[in-house]
């Protein structure tokens, strides 16, 4: 009974939905004066929101065809830094050619009068515009000989027992290593000294 009596006093107490809704329709059908729209107002109200849509269409078009473009810039930029990305340095390499060319070109002539030392001048010049035009792009060579053995940086090749040198130094270098700005490109292959006690000479 008692819950029977609640669920009523609840059904009473509510109040009538359909004057509610009612009102709700009317209220959609006035204007911004209360009055109710006319066919004019809301074709014109139509048009309006019609007019909205198609200006943000276009808009949202020309956004995706703005980010499509940057897209294919920043394809195109990134394929020319790939293709380009070595000019800089090839420009430094030609004059270096340059000069390879004409010390091949006047090398027979060299040759024929004999001028051993000057075509050995020409070959130290064009080694030190190689490793200056290396240099200017962050290369450079791993120090080597006379120096202690380091496996990070130095790749033995043999092992020579001397008394002049201390054990686990660089006796020879048998081809240069080299970083780029710090970072190792290849070992120098060297060979490791091994002390002999003087006294153990001739054994």
């Amino acid at each position: 009974m008692g819950s029977k009596s609640k669920n009523r006093k609840e059904h009473e107490a509510a109040p009538p939905r359909e004057p509610q809704e009612k009102a709700q329709a009317e209220k959609t059908a006035e204007g911004d004066q209360g009055q109710p729209l006319t066919a004019d107002d809301l074709r014109a109200s139509l048009e309006a929101k019609e007019k909205e849509a198609a200006e943000n269409y276009d808009r949202y078009l020309r956004a995706m065809a703005e980010m499509d473009n940057f897209r294919k810039r920043a394809a195109r930029d990134k394929e020319d830094a790939i293709k380009y990305g070595n000019e800089k340095l090839i420009k430094d390499i030609l004059p270096i050619l340059d000069s390879l060319e004409r010390a091949l070109h006047q090398a027979s002539e060299m040759t024929a009068r004999n001028n051993f030392e000057a075509f050995q001048q020409g070959l130290e010049l064009i080694h030190t515009q190689i490793l200056g035009c290396l240099e200017r792009h962050g290369v450079e060579k791993v120090a080597a000989k006379g120096e202690e053995f380091d496996p990070d940086w130095h790749q033995a090749l043999m092992q020579v027992e001397t008394p002049e040198m201390e054990s686990n130094r660089v006796v020879d270098e048998y081809e240069s290593g080299y970083t780029l700005h710090g970072r190792l490109l290849r070992p120098s292959k060297v060979s490791v000294s091994k002390n002999v006690p003087k006294e153990d000479e001739g054994q």
